[in-house]
Order: C-alpha cells, then sequence, then structure tokens
C-alpha cells in the first residue's frame, strides 16, 4: 500500500475506543485477560480508497449514499450518517434497525455515542478551568482526596486524567471478567465512586504523565471533579452548560436502560462469543457515566463539533489546551483533552469516537468545522480475533467504513456535479 493509503487508512478506519473493554473471550478450552482496545486504526495496512484530492468543496451525494449502502452490503446490519461542508449537508441510512422485522434505519435515529462522552466531559472540565475553578495542572487530590488519597492523589493532575496519562487502570477488566457479565450485569446500577474505587485498585498502567493509556476510570473520576466543583450531578452540569449551549435537541444522558426516542436495536458480537449477535440497546449505562453513556444523533454530532471546533463552547485558551496532544501508539493519532487528531492526505482532523454493547461510532472535523462526518453503527465486534487472541480480525465491513468515511471527509465530486 502506498503511503497516502495508508494514511487515508488511518484517517477513515479509526476503531472506537472503547468504553466497554473485551470480557475475558474464549480461545479453543483456554481464557485470556480481556483487551481494551486503545484509540487508533484497527490496521495500517488495510485497503483504502485513493483520497489524493486537496479540495475540501462539495459533497457527492451519490458516492455518500452508495458508500454507505455499501456498508451494510457486505455485512454491517444497520448504519447511519451525517455528513457537512460548509452550509452543503448530506444525511442518509442504510440496512435495517431491527433484523428479526426488517424495520430500515433512518438517519435521525438516537444511538448510543459511547467514549465520544468524553468530549463532553472535558469540555465541562475546561469551561471551569476558564472561569478559575479548576486548575489543570493540579493535583486531583487537591480536589478529591477522599477518591484518589495519598501520592497517587498528589502525583496525578487533573491534565493527566483529561488525556489519560494518569497511569490509572481500566475499571472495566473489574466488572467484565468472562462474556456472560455483560449479560447479567445488563440492569446493574453502578455507583461512579465505586467503579473509580476498581480502577485504583487495579495495578497501575503507568507512572504519571508517562505515557498515554486510555481507560474510562479518568473520565469517572472527571465525574466526580465536576460534582464536587459545581455541587451538582455532572450530568445536569453537562446538559445545562455543554449540551443545551450547544444547541443539541437530540442529546442527552439516559435516565433509565431504555433509550427515549427513536433508535435501532445494538447487536453485540462480543468476536463470536454471541452467535447470533445479541441486542444491547436495553442497557444500564451507569457503568458508562461521564465516560461514556450519552445518547445522541448524527447530526447533533456534527454541530457539537461544529460548535466546539469554533470557539463557542470554550475560550481561546481552554481551546488550545484541549487541542494539545500527547502522542498515541498510533503515530498519526494524537490525543488531546477529551478530543484527538488524526492526520491524512487531506489534513488534520479532530474528533472522538466510540463503542459500547452493539453501538459504534465515530465523528471527525476539520479543524474549522466545515467538513465533518459522524457515523453510527447497530453491530459491533462482529468478527473473530487474530491468533493472539487479542487483535480483532479485519474484513469487508472495516473497509467498507474506511471507504464511507473516506469519501466523507476527503473525495469530491467532479466539477459542476455538486447538487
Amino acid at each position: 500500500m502506498s503511503a497516502s493509503a495508508s494514511s487515508a487508512a488511518a484517517l477513515s478506519a479509526t476503531p472506537a475506543p472503547p468504553t466497554a473493554p473485551v470480557p475475558p473471550h474464549h480461545t479453543g478450552s483456554a481464557h485470556t485477560d480481556p483487551d481494551p482496545i486503545s484509540p487508533g486504526p484497527n490496521s495500517p495496512d488495510r485497503t483504502s480508497p485513493d483520497l489524493t484530492s486537496p479540495d475540501l468543496t462539495g459533497l457527492d451525494r451519490k458516492a455518500l449514499a452508495r458508500t454507505l449502502q455499501n456498508l451494510h452490503d457486505v455485512g454491517m446490519f444497520g448504519a447511519y450518517s451525517a455528513v457537512r461542508d460548509g452550509d452543503a449537508s448530506w444525511q442518509g441510512a442504510s440496512g435495517v434497525a431491527d433484523v428479526r422485522t426488517g424495520r430500515p434505519t433512518t438517519p435521525q435515529l438516537q444511538h448510543r455515542i459511547g467514549s465520544i462522552t468524553k468530549t463532553f466531559t472535558a469540555t465541562a472540565v475546561l469551561q471551569l478551568a476558564g472561569e478559575g475553578h479548576i486548575d489543570l495542572d493540579a493535583p486531583i487530590g487537591r480536589y478529591l482526596p477522599d477518591v484518589v488519597p495519598g501520592e497517587r492523589g498528589r502525583a496525578i493532575t487533573v491534565r493527566m486524567l483529561l488525556n489519560h496519562t494518569s497511569g490509572i487502570a481500566d475499571y472495566a477488566y473489574a466488572i467484565w471478567q468472562k462474556p456472560e457479565d455483560l449479560e447479567t450485569q445488563r440492569f446493574h446500577r453502578w455507583d461512579p465512586r465505586e467503579l473509580a474505587r476498581l480502577g485504583l485498585a487495579a495495578a497501575p498502567v503507568g507512572k504519571p504523565g508517562e505515557a498515554h493509556h486510555y481507560a474510562n476510570t479518568n473520565y469517572v473520576i472527571a465525574g466526580l471533579l465536576l460534582r464536587k466543583v459545581t455541587g451538582q450531578t455532572p450530568e445536569k452540569f453537562i446538559t445545562d452548560h455543554v449540551i443545551r449551549k450547544a444547541g443539541l435537541q437530540q442529546t442527552y444522558f439516559p435516565t433509565s436502560p431504555r433509550i427515549a426516542g427513536p433508535h435501532s436495536k445494538m447487536y453485540e458480537g462480543l468476536y463470536g462469543e454471541f452467535v447470533p449477535p445479541r441486542d444491547f440497546s436495553v442497557h444500564d449505562m451507569s457503568w458508562a457515566g461521564t465516560a461514556g453513556s450519552l445518547v445522541s444523533t448524527m447530526d447533533d454530532l456534527n454541530r457539537f463539533f461544529r460548535v466546539l471546533l469554533t470557539g463557542k463552547l470554550l475560550g481561546p485558551d481552554e481551546l488550545r489546551e484541549m487541542q494539545t496532544t500527547v502522542p498515541t501508539d498510533t503515530p498519526e493519532l494524537r490525543y488531546g483533552l477529551g478530543l484527538f487528531s488524526l492526520d491524512s492526505v487531506c489534513g488534520r482532523f479532530w474528533g472522538h469516537n466510540g463503542l459500547v454493547a452493539g453501538a459504534g461510532t465515530d465523528s471527525f472535523s476539520s479543524p474549522d468545522g466545515r467538513r465533518q462526518v459522524s457515523l453510527g453503527t447497530n453491530l459491533v465486534r462482529y468478527y473473530g480475533l487474530e491468533a493472539d487472541g487479542a487483535t480483532p480480525t479485519q474484513g469487508p465491513i472495516d473497509d467498507a467504513k474506511a471507504t464511507h468515511i473516506g469519501q466523507a471527509l476527503c473525495a469530491t465530486p467532479p466539477r459542476g456535479t455538486e447538487g
């Protein structure tokens, strides 16, 4: 593969950093440890369209519809997408929202957006930092001495939580130890302090400030920080100061295991453990909280990132802090404060993605918020694992997802054919 194709694949095929690390899975008769997938491309070697045009004007609606339909044709149950280029916009859907009834998907379905919640949570923390209520470089123990006590509380800063360099482990290893735990805990109500305790009780994955190690525990603690500083639940504060301020109409923290509005079933394959894939659209999301429980639509996500990146939610200093990044295991991807940058053949894009049981989401925007795509899919962990028992197998669904996102962000119609 050429260097440009490899970069395009890195852009368009980034999998969601899961808010649900994989429970131990069967490899023959043996069990292995769970594997939370860090943010980054599934594979730099998968095939990708030739995205060489630097011109970011116009939308090829026929190509967008064709590539989204192809995603269903190669095996994805259902998908919905929203794309923008300045004032031009397109929304589409393919496949089915319910495999039993054949109910079709529609572009405005509500969807669990998983770890994109982290961008909302980080925005709220940065708003308080801009008002002088939180110091990003202060130790978290200053604010939450009972949650992160002792030496770790003095060494880990607020910034380290938001860019995942705290070295704190992910609590999900503790709450899901076998595949059936995902099913049996479907309606379990988790207290965020308990989730934080489980993550902190696990062996650290690194020294504070040393390197990026993606973990939901960081953002559960960030939610506890919001509660401590504001005296409100973090969900209420984020709703009032981020969601409503951004003008989002279909984005909310669920108050029950059920999604309130029209939505798809959400099918979890768990790398072949669940055959056929099981529907987790009804699921108590307290296990994810401020790390991954939000519901939204693809159009709302585009609006959110457009408002965020154009400085309407944060002051210039705070937005600069959010976009100050650290390296990850993937060279093309760097992580900021609840936001990551991804470099491609047609420029740099900012965004996040999410993976919860049955639901995958990707949302990317150009730095000026003009060129955008948000894509939701209702089947996740659809293939098996490689021989190492940890690396997800890649296949046509991944390639088709890459092609659609690449078309949305990098490809343009022939001159004179827009419309």
